[in-house]
């Protein structure tokens, strides 16, 4: 058989390959199997002072009962080339949005298979009901609301309420698992006392023994108030400068497992000493951080991302990544939510240490 006859045939066979819905792994092996992960969304930065003007154009524009939730998407130009449903996305799993609740306004119940997590980035006493449990929100404070449980928003202050939604989103999707329910606009019925979770749960040691029987896949928690946060974070700086890649860093977690507070989802909460240069590492799992207090930059990448107060940056899976405090005066605090339950529990989840890169 010559070349030209066998090259000839060769092509035939593939040309005629899609009639049969299969395709030859051959020649797509090397794109299924790489030696690392091929990572699509890049490091990004989404800077407060340019959005929230956004945001509050949004709150003149559209009301609260024409948008649902009044929310801008934080989308990372890596992903924009993904179906619809995925491309809502700030890295490949994680979903990232800013909120806003102006004075009187409610946002009613629903309820949804993502899971969800709120940072309050600016206002005071508005609520979210989770479950029949009201909590009053503040600056720091975050927030839960689990897969599939009922909740809604009401700002009864005289200030407007903003805060950063972190959820599953794109998780969910990809594997065809979403689900919406409707309640209407009614706020629910309270059937708990006003952030009863956060007082009797979330000091950490202490639990009510009539809760141990709790077997659910999340935290009963639905509020760790920021106060108690920022307390814990300040109370170690002072002992300790914490580890080499992340300063002083806690994990909220589940007061009856010691692991993550949802199911997909890690969030943590990390300080950086005046004018620290941490480490740099990189770990499978991609993180949304949200600059809580100071300023500095990150290295992600290659790229050097410099953050401000209220801030909100991409970190995607496998990127090299370190944090520097701007400061030599004042501490640095780092919110961050990340896919990396999800990983581990697939056995997906590796860490590595590297050179910095600045």
């Amino acid at each position: 058989m010559t070349d030209t006859r066998r090259r000839r045939s060769a092509e035939d066979y593939y040309a005629g390959l899609p009639e049969f819905d299969v395709a030859p792994l051959w020649k797509d092996l090397g794109n299924l199997l790489t030696r690392e992960p091929k990572v699509k969304a890049v490091p990004h930065l989404w800077r407060y002072e340019e959005i929230r003007p956004q945001l509050m154009e949004a709150g003149e524009v559209v009301t609260a009962e024409e948008a649902e939730r009044r929310v801008l998407m934080l989308m990372n130009p890596g992903l924009q080339d993904r179906p619809a449903p995925t491309r809502a996305a700030a890295t490949n799993m994680l979903y990232a949005g800013l909120q806003l609740v102006l004075p009187g306004e409610i946002a009613g119940p629903h309820r949804h298979t993502p899971a969800a997590l709120r940072f309050i980035v600016e206002g005071s006493s508005a609520y979210t009901t989770v479950q029949g449990e009201r909590t009053l929100m503040e600056f720091g404070d975050m927030v839960l609301t689990p897969n599939w449980a009922i909740h809604d928003h009401g700002n009864e202050s005289d200030e407007p309420m903003i805060w950063l939604d972190g959820l599953d989103i794109p998780l969910v999707n990809s594997l065809e698992a979403t689900f919406f329910e409707d309640f209407g606009d009614d706020p629910q019925e309270l059937t708990k006392p006003i952030d009863a979770s956060a007082r009797t749960l979330a000091a950490g040691r202490l639990n009510p023994p009539e809760q141990r029987e709790w077997n659910k896949l999340y935290s009963p928690v639905v509020n760790y108030p920021w106060k108690q946060t920022e307390q814990t974070l300040k109370n170690t700086a002072q002992d300790t400068k914490g580890t080499p890649t992340d300063g002083v860093i806690f994990e909220y977690t589940n007061p009856y497992t010691g692991g993550p507070v949802m199911p997909t989802m890690s969030c943590y909460i990390q300080l950086l000493a005046p004018g620290m240069h941490t480490e740099a590492h990189r770990h499978t799992s991609s993180a949304v951080y949200h600059v809580a207090r100071g300023s500095g930059y990150s290295i992600i990448g290659g790229q050097k991302i410099e953050w401000e107060e209220k801030d909100t940056f991409a970190l995607p899976g496998w990127a090299v990544h370190e944090h520097v405090n701007g400061s030599s005066s004042d501490e640095a605090i780092l919110f961050s939510f990340t896919d990396e339950p999800v990983l581990r529990a697939l056995g997906l989840y590796r860490e590595a240490g590297r050179e910095r890169q600045g």
